[in-house]
């Protein structure tokens, strides 16, 4: 799966808290996020660019689909609401 352009920070932190992933702290341009998963204590420094670089998002969701321990495709469609319609199929 393609992974989506144009996503902002803003964004991003509001879709990991689902996941539990809360702002602990900012320095200058970057946020950290903290969450307890299966009793370990997991970082992820997300950049407060708009929008956050293709590469530096790619980074964030290879990471964070290792630590939730599912398929990176699997979670761009959960946090980015991410579905084929049926006239992108077709036409």
């Amino acid at each position: 799966m393609k992974i989506p352009r144009n996503i902002n920070y803003k964004k991003l932190i509001k879709s990991l808290d689902k996941y539990g992933f809360k702002i602990t702290r900012r320095t200058g341009s970057h946020i950290r996020l903290t969450a307890e998963i299966e009793g370990k204590v997991y970082y992820l420094t997300i950049p407060a660019h708009n929008p956050i670089k293709i590469g530096t998002l790619n980074s964030i969701l290879d990471e964070l689909s290792k630590i939730l321990k599912i398929q990176k495709s699997e979670l761009i469609k959960i946090l980015f609401n991410l579905t084929l319609s049926f006239n992108s199929l077709f036409f």
